[in-house]
């Protein structure tokens, strides 16, 4: 990783790759070194550099920066030899992760960029908990609610039993309950009553 501090050395090329939007533009950097001899500053030589800057850091860049502007780069360099006119030369990138003006050559104002919010109603997002009575069983016949204790114990509400009668006190044959509680009479069986005849009988 470096950071450097220069002067734009070519106007801004933005456009559109199959990896994404890039700015691209030349980068002049001069060394300052101090003369002690003319007790003064005087400039070294210079290097140059191609930046390239991705995505909304490059669309960002391309609407702010002009040729001449003193900037701060910092990002990460990559050198490579390439072969021009049959000369091999060394080229020197710098993949930007941020630039900025140089306030120590004047002053800058900045404007925040606005993000687009996702649409409201778009569906649910992946992960989210499912809402109040989600992934409840209906019970046939009812409200799809689940069963209380008592509806529990006596069969649910408006369902048969084989023992004991629901809310409404009924058994499959027919018969009344007793005090209204749920609990059905005892029923003889015809056979029983016929058995006890023949036993008792003198």
């Amino acid at each position: 990783m470096v950071t450097l501090v220069g002067n734009v050395a070519t106007a801004v090329e933005y456009r559109d790759t199959m990896a994404g939007a890039v700015a691209r533009f030349r980068f002049a950097v001069t060394a300052r070194r101090w003369d002690r001899e003319r007790a003064s500053w005087s400039d070294g030589p210079t290097s140059f550099y191609t930046v390239s800057a991705w995505r909304t850091l490059g669309a960002n860049l391309a609407a702010s920066v002009a040729v001449g502007e003193p900037l701060v780069v910092h990002g990460r360099l990559k050198v490579r030899e390439d072969e021009r006119d049959g000369q091999r030369k060394t080229f020197v990138d710098v993949d930007a992760f941020a630039v900025g003006h140089d306030l120590t050559r004047g002053t800058s104002a900045f404007r925040r960029t606005v993000r687009a919010e996702p649409r409201a109603g778009a569906g649910a997002e992946p992960g989210a908990e499912p809402g109040p009575g989600a992934g409840r069983g209906t019970e046939p016949g009812g409200g799809g609610g689940e069963l209380t204790g008592h509806e529990a114990r006596t069969g649910g509400a408006g369902g048969d039993t084989s023992g004991t009668g629901g809310a409404a006190g009924k058994r499959r044959d027919g018969r009344g309950v007793r005090g209204g509680r749920g609990v059905s009479e005892a029923v003889e069986d015809p056979w029983t009553a016929a058995a006890h005849q023949l036993v008792t009988a003198p």
